[in-house]
């Protein structure tokens, strides 16, 4: 059985990228845009990753076997 330590352990990756983009982002006038494009990437980035993972997991339909061979 699958567990959720794969989506929580990329979430903790993904919040440290996001630290890393606010304390890391060069001094200048477009600070606050690129620290804000680099957070949002990662957040959307992480929110694709998992919603595609989970809907693995866990599919609303379920494969139909065919008894034929």
């Amino acid at each position: 059985m699958a567990t959720l330590f794969p989506v929580l352990f990329m979430f903790v990756i993904t919040i440290a990228l996001m630290t890393a983009a606010a304390l890391f982002t060069p001094k200048g006038p477009q600070q606050v845009t690129i620290r804000t494009a680099f957070m949002l990437t990662f957040a959307a980035c992480y929110l694709m990753w998992m919603v595609t993972y989970m809907a693995q997991l866990h599919p609303l339909i379920s494969p139909i076997h065919s008894g034929k061979k």
